[in-house]
């Protein structure tokens, strides 16, 4: 993959573009309202993937993360019950042990932060998922360096209407959805309701206790959504959420296969109740405050069978995580309407103050711990903000953002460890948009992201460091977004380099033989660019085409960790594939009937910054076929179709006593199964 030749293939992009574009052809009707202000996805400045509703039913059977996965450059890794863990731009964890990490990629559903409880995102009676890729550092903060993902559920209406769901599938696969929602109060109130219950016994099987559930699945997701229309002015959203996932976790082995040994499997669970307040009060015609409340409670458990069989003939050990995490946000920010323009009305302003608490508290239990490991972390967060979209001619606007924050960190743990610290942090975006005709859309932006420093409760005797830095990013992204041939084509482009100090690395160190301690470090300097693009083409009623590509190089330009004591200057980043692509087709084959096939496929990456074990590069192939009759519709899907070997996770150590081996967890194989609905 050549990618020095990335910028003459994006000034050739544009010219073919410039060349084919059609004058006063309308743009993408899909609406991005992850910004201050809702947009048309043709119309955002930025690097921006949307996962409609079409989609999103279409992979009803499928994960989340794998789902979000599927959108170029963004990764996921797992070492659980399924991926939990997102990656933009090869940013982002890869799992979490003792040491508190605040996250590199956010995950907002609703209105409330999930960025620390992702295992609780579902894809039932969902609106629409938006990836925003680079730092997000005006409007999320500290949570988003390398991007954040919004998930948004359907909103309550005003007619009543519903749906109903169900899903059977291989490795006993029983899946049921309900929703329904309308007027609840003539003019003035409406709900929405929904349940989604998913069970499956996984495709692990345990040969010694001679099971086929110890990996499996039993997920249940309720929200209920209010919209309160308190008057002409004034409207106020409400979302309720609980979440109680109970999953098995038992994925490796000694053979890397889907055959496991182990005698005590482990849990991977998450409970969570959570609710948002969204106030939006049209104060007068000039501007409007919009007044956000989130609050959030999780007990989350994770656990496994540290030695990975029935027998002590190495060592026997059983791990336990068990966390309980609250998190609370409020956001208020005044939003200029037409009216409130300043600088002789060719500016829209934005002005917020932000405040979010919180806090985790950790019990760790392992066999070998004369008592459980207890600790308590906290974070405090208060930020202002603001931004500016100044139209300098009918053609060009700038955008200018500015974000403060103070962050404070409280840590103490059962050995004694106290830690505290304080931090300034400052992120921004500054860029400008050249509207040159109603289907292009050219834009550069360079924005600036960060995330704070943090605190390993590792031992003073263990030579790793205790304490790591700030991490900052410096970004600067290039696009275009256009349609073509009469509307038949639309095509989004976007080239992005990034400069990072500081950054934070996630690594582990062995202190036994089968026994390692994880931490996170900083290099120095880091360095990544690429492109992303997107297309879809349809040429008639009957067919249409769409295709995502993802180049990514990134690398360490300056990294040596004296606990390794070798240089890493040059090295690949852990999960950061060179490239990811989706091409997918959806075809009409008869009335009611249509076919959808798509292949996803990325590139080698490295599992660790601690070792250089890779993955295989793959590709996976997936089929469906709908038929859809008045209310009714019936899908039948297969994933993986050609039963496609590939890892989500992967550690090089010595876990029997025979010498340092890759073990990995592996990914989903052939799975197939029948949806049907029905919509009222």
């Amino acid at each position: 993959m050549h990618t020095k030749l990335l910028p003459l293939s994006l000034i050739a992009v544009l010219a073919l573009q410039s060349a084919y574009a059609e004058n006063g052809t309308e743009l993408d009707p899909i609406v991005v309202s992850s910004d201050f202000r809702e947009k048309k996805l043709s119309q955002t400045s930025n690097s921006v993937t949307v996962i409609g509703e079409e989609k999103i039913y279409d992979k009803s059977s499928q994960a989340f993360m794998e789902v979000v996965g599927s959108a170029a450059n963004v990764n996921f890794s797992s070492g659980g019950s399924r991926s939990k863990y997102i990656q933009i731009r090869g940013m982002g964890e890869r799992g979490q042990f003792e040491t508190p990490i605040n996250p590199t990629v956010g995950l907002m559903i609703d209105g409330v932060d999930f960025s620390n409880a992702t295992l609780g995102a579902s894809l039932f009676d969902l609106k629409q998922i938006e990836i925003l890729r680079g730092p997000q550092g005006t409007l999320f903060g500290a949570n988003a360096l390398a991007g954040v993902v919004t998930v948004e559920s359907n909103e309550p209406t005003e007619e009543t209407e519903g749906h109903l769901e169900a899903t059977v599938g291989n490795y006993n696969t029983q899946a049921f959805g309900a929703a329904i929602g309308g007027t609840l109060i003539d003019d003035t109130l409406l709900g929405r309701f929904s349940i989604y219950k998913n069970d499956s016994d996984g495709f692990i099987h345990n040969s010694y206790l001679d099971r086929d559930d110890t990996n499996g699945i039993d997920e249940l997701t309720a929200k209920a959504k209010l919209r309160w229309l308190v008057s002409d002015k004034h409207t106020i959203d409400m979302t309720f959420m609980h979440i109680n996932n109970d999953n098995g976790y038992d994925a490796f082995n000694r053979n890397n296969t889907r055959t496991t040994e182990s005698d005590q499997p482990g849990r991977d669970t998450q409970k969570t109740n959570a609710f948002s307040f969204k106030s939006v009060y049209q104060l007068n015609d000039s501007f409007h405050i919009e007044s956000m409340v989130s609050h959030s409670n999780s007990d989350i458990e994770y656990s496994y069978d540290e030695d990975w069989t029935y027998t002590d003939e190495y060592y026997t050990s059983f791990d336990q995580y068990l966390r309980d995490k609250k998190q609370t946000d409020i956001d208020v920010r005044l939003v200029s309407d037409e009216e409130g323009k300043i600088f002789n009305s060719t500016t829209a302003w934005t002005l917020g103050a932000y405040y979010k608490k919180y806090e985790s508290d950790l019990v760790r239990n392992n066999t070998y711990f004369t008592a459980p490991f207890l600790s308590n972390y906290s974070a405090d967060s208060r930020a202002i903000y603001g931004q500016l979209d100044s139209a300098l001619t009918p053609k060009l606007k700038l955008v200018t953002g500015l974000r403060l924050e103070q962050w404070e960190i409280d840590y103490q743990d059962s050995d004694d460890t106290l830690f505290n610290d304080t931090e300034n942090l400052v992120g921004g975006k500054i860029g400008l948009e050249y509207q040159m005709n109603a289907s292009q859309l050219y834009y550069v932006t360079l924005s600036r992201g960060y995330k704070p420093g943090g605190f390993n409760p590792v031992t003073d005797t263990s030579g790793l460091p205790k304490q790591y830095q700030t991490e900052t990013l410096w970004n600067i992204d290039l696009g275009v977004n256009g349609t073509y041939l009469d509307g038949k084509l639309t095509n989004r482009v976007n080239l992005f380099y990034g400069k990072r100090k500081d950054q934070q690395v996630g690594t582990s160190y062995v202190t036994e033989s089968y026994k390692y301690t994880d931490y996170i470090t900083n290099a120095e300097k880091g360095t990544y660019y690429g492109l992303e693009t997107e297309l879809t083409y349809r040429p008639n009623d009957l067919i249409s085409f769409d295709a995502s590509l993802g180049l990514l190089k990134a690398k360490f330009d300056t990294f040596y960790n004296p606990v390794d004591d070798v240089s890493k200057d040059g090295r690949t980043p852990a999960q950061s594939p060179r490239y990811q692509y989706n091409i997918g087709l959806n075809y009409f084959i008869a009335e009611n009937w249509k076919f959808h096939t798509n292949v996803e496929g990325r590139g080698s990456y490295y599992f660790s910054n601690s070792h250089d074990e890779k993955s295989d590069a793959y590709a996976l192939v997936n089929a469906s076929i709908e038929y859809a009759t008045g209310s009714w519709s019936a899908i039948l899907w297969g994933r993986n179709l050609a039963d496609t070997d590939y890892q989500t996770r992967g550690y090089f150590f010595d876990n029997f006593g025979t010498g340092e081996a890759l073990y990995t967890q592996q990914g989903d194989p052939r799975t197939f199964g029948l949806t049907v609905s029905y919509d009222f």
